[in-house]
């Protein structure tokens, strides 16, 4: 038995397409989502993932205003532009695209983004909405993670649920969203003894250290789903994820790839909560 394949190119195009639909639905009661898009430096990955942010919202018809910032950018010119942002009426959703140069602290410029602007829920305030399950915007990886279960009707409630990584970004919020789906959940990090023992436990398994090919097919449970977050680069230069998927994909029920697995549902997320942040502002 091959795991299937979970496609979160396709899934990722049904919802840019409900977003789409969405879109042109408040557009007529006169109201144009719009994302204002900063970015300092030119840092080519960053870039990249800039003009696939943008070349999306063309898509789904969201307005997408681009700050392109010289790396010598101050602290104080950085706070300065959010300030000016969160002030425009004009303007629903703020994304500061991380890393950001050397030198300028992320997290104050974080905290500076009106939590209701906020599409990527990082800022404190959405944090805490996240911890209690309140929330209305939600980090874009994880909440593309519960779509993509979601979409392949993979109940969380009552399994046993590992995720490898504890950033803020991802492994945190992940956690929490799958301990309110009910799972019994398990964070590891590179402190963690017996990861492998661990691991083997999982009914379903997200991988989010950043490593290639981390986790290997001794790490997982026959029959155990498992999601890469993983973005990286094998030994030939060709794109992976923290999964070795050859070894991995044949003893799995369902396996995400890399790419064309949750990369797509990111984006796809980004837009949905840009469509929400609107829509709360606007009332």
């Amino acid at each position: 038995m091959m795991g299937k394949r979970i496609d979160g190119k396709a899934i990722a195009a049904e919802l840019r397409a409900q977003v789409a639909l969405e879109t042109v639905a408040i557009k007529k009661q006169g109201i144009e989502p719009s994302l204002a898009v900063v970015i300092v430096g030119d840092d080519p990955a960053s870039r990249t993932y800039v003009n696939n942010k943008k070349k999306a919202c063309a898509e789904v018809g969201i307005r997408s205003l681009e700050f392109a910032l010289p790396k010598e950018t101050s602290q104080k010119e950085l706070e300065e532009l959010v300030q000016r942002l969160n002030k425009d009426p004009d303007v629903d959703g703020i994304l500061v695209q991380s890393p950001l140069p050397k030198g300028l602290d992320e997290k104050a410029i974080v905290n500076e983004i009106n939590p209701q602007k906020d599409v990527d829920a990082f800022h404190p305030v959405n944090v805490g909405h996240i911890m209690i399950g309140d929330y209305k915007l939600l980090p874009c990886t994880p909440a593309g993670i519960m779509e993509l279960l979601r979409h392949e009707n993979i109940s969380v409630e009552g399994k046993q649920c590992v995720v490898i990584g504890r950033s803020n970004i991802v492994g945190k919020p992940m956690a929490m969203l799958l301990m309110h789906a009910n799972g019994t959940v398990t964070i590891c990090h590179s402190k963690t003894k017996n990861l492998k023992e661990i691991c083997k436990q999982a009914d379903i398994l997200v991988a989010a250290v950043g490593k290639t090919k981390f986790v290997t097919k001794e790490m997982v449970k026959p029959g155990a789903v498992v999601i890469d977050v993983g973005m990286d680069r094998d030994e030939n230069g060709k794109l992976c994820g923290d999964v070795d998927y050859e070894a991995v994909e044949p003893i799995a029920s369902a396996i995400t790839p890399v790419p064309g697995g949750v990369g797509p549902m990111t984006i796809a997320m980004l837009l949905k909560n840009t469509l929400t942040a609107s829509k709360q502002r606007r009332g």
